[in-house]
Parts: structure tokens; sequence; C-alpha cells
């Protein structure tokens, strides 16, 4: 299977989606649109993967526009994709549902809680990184996946080949210092209440790339 990446910001790449799409014998391709414009077609495309980015999807840039387009092409192709944070607003703007500021800007560590058992296997209490102040629209027909404390809506499931997470459980230990080490003036103003120093001294929980790993055989079940 060829898995596609789109990283939108150096300090935000794959982490433990690397190491599942290693585990399986998968080739990726990781692109940086953001920086040289380049995207894959849907026929290069068996998954898609999109991070987050310090980026809008209700920015007005030609390669979010080119970015949707592809969504789109794969949509219609019962693609696996899975979209972190700035990419999952994107699905949810590409499928034509709103994105807005949430009601409260999450930096840090903080718990998100189940809201359908649709995927097997996920615990009902995770604590997760969050590094967001904007919020999606569930779309219709897609069911609510995770909400926190501050945000209901955290994540989402759509069929048996989508899902999107406000949050993110993709980042291992170097990729938390990566973040943090460069985007630390993000956390003014979150409703955590963290320093960047108390975000670099919270250990990534182990279950949170078994939960990754969990959502991408799901979403992967059956491709080839």
């Amino acid at each position: 299977m060829r898995i596609n990446i789109l990283q939108h910001t150096p300090n935000e790449g794959p982490g433990s989606i690397l190491k599942w799409a290693q585990a399986h014998g998968h080739q990726t391709y990781v692109y940086h649109p953001y920086q040289f414009g380049h995207l894959p077609t849907a026929d290069q495309t068996d998954m898609l993967v999109i991070l987050g980015g310090p980026m809008s999807p209700n920015d007005d840039l030609p390669w979010i526009h080119q970015e949707r387009q592809l969504i789109k092409q794969l949509l219609a192709k019962g693609t696996p994709m899975f979209g972190a944070c700035y990419g999952a607003q994107q699905i949810v703007k590409t499928l034509g549902y709103k994105i807005s500021k949430a009601p409260a800007k999450e930096v840090g560590w903080a718990p998100v809680y189940l809201q359908s058992h649709q995927i097997p296997g996920i615990p009902d209490k995770l604590m997760a990184l969050h590094w967001h102040e904007e919020m999606f629209d569930i779309p219709e027909d897609a069911e609510l996946l995770f909400s926190s404390d501050k945000v209901k809506n955290q994540g989402f499931v759509l069929g048996h080949r989508i899902v999107g997470l406000q949050f993110h459980f993709e980042p291992l230990a170097d990729n938390v210092r990566e973040i943090v080490v460069n985007d630390f003036p993000y956390v003014k103003g979150s409703v955590l209440g963290q320093s960047a120093e108390d975000i670099l001294n919270t250990p990534v929980p182990a279950e949170n790339e078994k939960v990754m790993f969990t959502i991408l055989d799901y979403i992967t079940d059956g491709v080839e």
C-alpha cells in the first residue's frame, strides 16, 4: 500500500503513523505542500494521512484548495483517510461543513472521552495532546468519536474508511519535544493552564500509540 502523508509544518510529523506503516510493510511518501506546492494524485494514493499545522482550512491559499480537491476525489473512491487537527478540519470542510473558533483554546495534555464504540478496542478515556483553537462540525452520517471537557467535537468516524481527530495521538516523545520547543509561544492563552515545561515533562502515554494503530487498522481493514 502507498500511504501519502501531507505534512503542513516542519515540527508536526507523522510520529507513530510511520511505525504502523513500517510494521505493515507499507510505503510512505511525505509531501510538504505549504513549502513546495506539490500533491500526489488520487491514483497514486492508497491511503491519505493529513497532518496538523498552524493554518486554517478557512485560509484562502491555493494549495489548501488543491488539497480539498484531492480529498474530494478520494472520498468518491472510498480511499482510507486519517486527519489530525487541521487535517481533520480539511476533511470536514471538503464535506461542506463549518470550521469555526472553538469555545476554548486547548494547548497541552488533557483527557478525551470516547463517544462511539464503532471502532472496537479503544478505551473510554485517554490522555491526548491538544494544540488547537478551532473546531469542526460533525458531518452528517459521521459519528462523534471523542469529546473533551472543553470542546465537544474532538473526533469523528465516517463509515469504515475515515477518521478525523482534533487532537493528537500520533506524536512520540521526540515529536512532542519538537512541537513544544519550536511552537511554545502558542501555549499562551490556553484554557488548560499548562506551561511549555509542563507539557514537556508529561510522559506520552504508551496507550496512545496502540490506539493510533487500532484506528489505522480499522480504516484500512480489507484494503490491499
